[in-house]
């Protein structure tokens, strides 16, 4: 499966450029030409804007200009609902990353790249992987953040059912009790295949497709341990195409991550209650991020504060001064949700972009689990 965290920490950690990134993010869903040709305009003008203002090198215009161009005429990723470019021929970055949720249509030109809804799509974008399964077949479907991969598919070779002569009712029970067998195989081969795929390829979830019953035998040849990566089951049949199939899950998943998040977001301020594991409220969780301890970062999507990073040992300060109040150095002006968020990716933690909760909202609009328990480093 196609990685996309990797290009996402890379970005986070590359060193300012001598000009500024440009980052843009696009929504290709498109159902009609309306929608496309919103895409069209919105890009025109704000490379217009931007070559007016003499923000961006025109380079990176240019690039950005010719591969909007590419994905508006369906020459560039057909099959994928959402597009994040990054370009600043100072630093060498030309990043251009399909994934299967949209965006919203956003342009930003900063010294560093943008990357709040680059992060978020990744956390709603598990690995999983799609089965389709009847009586004599199966479909193994790979969906990375991209959309789906190229499908496996399983065929038993079971026997048809048949219509027998009224001849020997027991010789017609006896066929039914046998090919009733061959398919608890496979059932058995196909559960099999799917733990080998999920645990071997990192599928965090399943959609089941097919049948209730087929679905029903599937679950019950699958171990235990698999019934928390299995999501729901979606509607579908054997001769689908992959990307329809794949296009009904991802709609299942994004429902269920939003879930997921809820009950996360609940588990850590029950934690940052106690103190120990985790933190809430912007003071504590920009100490943490200072000292380089969180693990995963919960930050709702309209979180925004003005603050500053030191040029020199690199900590992030809630009020902008023009000297840092850890080394005495110089502070340029920052924005601490997205620098909060950059600095974790960096470091290899995880963020969770979360758009309304209210327990979160009353502790400043963030918290975050740490790597390890205070008073235990």
């Amino acid at each position: 499966m196609r990685e996309i965290r990797t290009p996402l920490r890379r970005l986070a950690r590359l060193e300012p450029p001598a000009a500024p990134v440009v980052s843009v993010y696009l929504n290709i869903q498109w159902v009609d030409e309306q929608q496309r040709e919103r895409v069209r305009v919105f890009l025109k003008t704000r490379i217009h804007e931007a070559r007016e203002a003499g923000t961006a090198a025109a380079a990176d215009l240019d690039w950005i200009e010719a591969q909007g161009r590419a994905l508006v005429d369906r020459s560039l990723f057909v099959d994928t609902n959402g597009v994040a470019l990054f370009a600043s021929a100072s630093a060498g970055l030309r990043e251009i990353l399909p994934v299967r949720v949209p965006f919203e249509d956003t342009f930003v030109v900063d010294t560093r790249p943008f990357l709040r809804p680059l992060a978020r799509a990744v956390e709603e974008t598990p690995a999983a992987l799609v089965v389709f399964v009847d009586g004599t077949r199966a479909r193994l479907i790979p969906l990375d953040p991209t959309g789906p991969e190229e499908e496996v598919i399983l065929d038993s070779g079971v026997p048809g059912r048949h219509r027998m002569g009224g001849w020997a009712a027991l010789a017609q029970s006896r066929y039914q009790r046998h090919i009733a067998e061959h398919r608890e195989q496979h059932f058995e081969a196909v559960a099999a295949a799917v733990v080998e795929w999920s645990e071997g390829q990192g599928a965090e979830r399943i959609v089941l497709c097919g049948e209730a019953r087929m679905t029903a035998a599937l679950r019950r040849h699958l171990p235990e341990r698999m019934a928390p990566r299995i999501v729901g089951t979606i509607a579908g049949t054997g001769y689908e195409a992959a990307t329809r199939l794949g296009a009904r899950a991802a709609e299942l998943l994004a429902r269920a991550q939003g879930g997921r998040e809820d009950e996360a977001v609940k588990a850590v301020l029950a934690e940052a209650a106690g103190g120990a594991t985790a933190v809430a409220g912007l003071e504590p969780t920009l100490d943490a991020v200072n000292r380089g301890a969180v693990r995963d970062l919960y930050v709702l999507t309209t979180f925004r504060e003005a603050g500053g990073a030191c040029a020199a040992c690199g900590a992030l300060q809630r009020r902008f001064q023009f000297r840092c109040a850890f080394c005495g150095k110089d502070v340029r002006a920052t924005e601490l949700g997205e620098a909060m968020v950059e600095r974790v990716l960096a470091e290899g933690g995880h963020i969770t972009t979360v758009e309304r909760h209210p327990g979160l909202a009353e502790r400043d609009g963030i918290a975050a689990r740490l790597r390890y328990a205070e008073g235990h480093r």
